[in-house]
């Protein structure tokens, strides 16, 4: 599913315009992205949780040459999914 397919069963779903959709949608991006920054966890009960985990530096090789390279550390996005959506997802046959 693209963001526009979001917008448009948001729109439906709630029956609201798409443009109040779009905006409903973007304001939700921003503000998770924006909290992640801070470094803070947002819990959605039953969906899931966005949280930020720490990647520690490691040695890895370029493919194609074979060579040994030093990869940095670096913060990454994690998402957690809520019991409520492993059952809804397992429950789809």
């Amino acid at each position: 599913m693209t963001k526009a397919e979001l917008v448009e069963a948001v729109a439906k779903s709630a029956n609201i315009p798409k443009s109040a959709a779009e905006k409903a949608v973007g304001a939700f991006i921003d503000s998770v992205s924006d909290a992640l920054k801070q470094g803070d966890r947002v819990t959605l009960v039953g969906f899931g949780s966005f949280e930020v985990s720490s990647r520690q530096a490691r040695t890895g090789r370029n493919p194609q040459t074979g060579k040994e390279i030093n990869i940095a550390e670096a913060k990454v996005p994690k998402f957690r999914p809520g019991k409520a959506l492993k059952d809804a997802v397992a429950s789809k046959k």
